[in-house]
């Protein structure tokens, strides 16, 4: 998923007819996904406020709770820069665990506190539970890391900040916090975690 296409590479009518598609998509997947006013906001003739098409719109937190599900297994963690929005796929293995996203000050390693060394102007903390990033054998499911550079417009970088009972931590170290929208898709399972340029 690494960038898929140059940004601006796309026509004005597959710009406006992508959102609507995922729209479909989703919609008919039963998601959830949050939004709000947008930060930086687009008006009209008349002054009113509008969101970029495609841009995600919140910087509220989200906390997603999911009783009675198996444990998920974190198989990969893909990222790539859109027109309006830099998009991190987490793939999943099993039930769609819940979650909570949240701004924090610093990322730190989950079980032990101990800070990881990353430098951004914002940092956006996804936490899975229940879920784990390694197999029965305890061998890692998610490779590399803890730090995966992006380089992308805002996404600078991803980092596994845990995998400890029944959690798995990712960060999103952004050059300024932005609005972000998560959504959950299936066939295969995944979340979809959008952050505005």
């Amino acid at each position: 998923m690494r960038p898929s296409s140059p940004a601006g590479g796309r026509s004005a009518r597959s710009r406006l007819a992508a959102p609507l598609v995922c729209l479909a998509l989703l919609t008919a997947c039963g998601t959830a996904t949050q939004s709000a006013v947008p930060e930086t906001p687009f008006t009209t003739e008349s002054g009113a406020v509008i969101p970029e098409p495609g841009a995600p719109t919140s910087t509220a937190e989200v906390d997603v709770e999911r009783k009675g599900v198996g444990t998920a297994v974190v198989t990969a963690v893909r990222y790539a820069a859109h027109d309006t929005y830099d998009r991190v796929v987490i793939d999943l293995e099993g039930d769609i665990p819940g979650y909570n996203v949240r701004w924090v000050d610093e990322f730190v390693q989950v079980g032990s506190g101990k800070p990881i060394d990353a430098r951004g102007g914002a940092y956006l903390q996804l936490t899975l539970h229940p879920a784990n990033a390694h197999d029965e054998n305890g061998r890692p499911t998610w490779q590399g890391g803890p730090i995966y550079p992006a380089d992308l417009r805002n996404l600078t970088d991803v980092v596994r900040t845990g995998d400890f009972e029944g959690h798995v931590g990712i960060g999103l170290v952004l050059a300024r916090q932005a609005a972000f929208q998560l959504s959950e898709a299936s066939s295969p399972n995944r979340l979809v975690l959008d952050v505005a340029h």
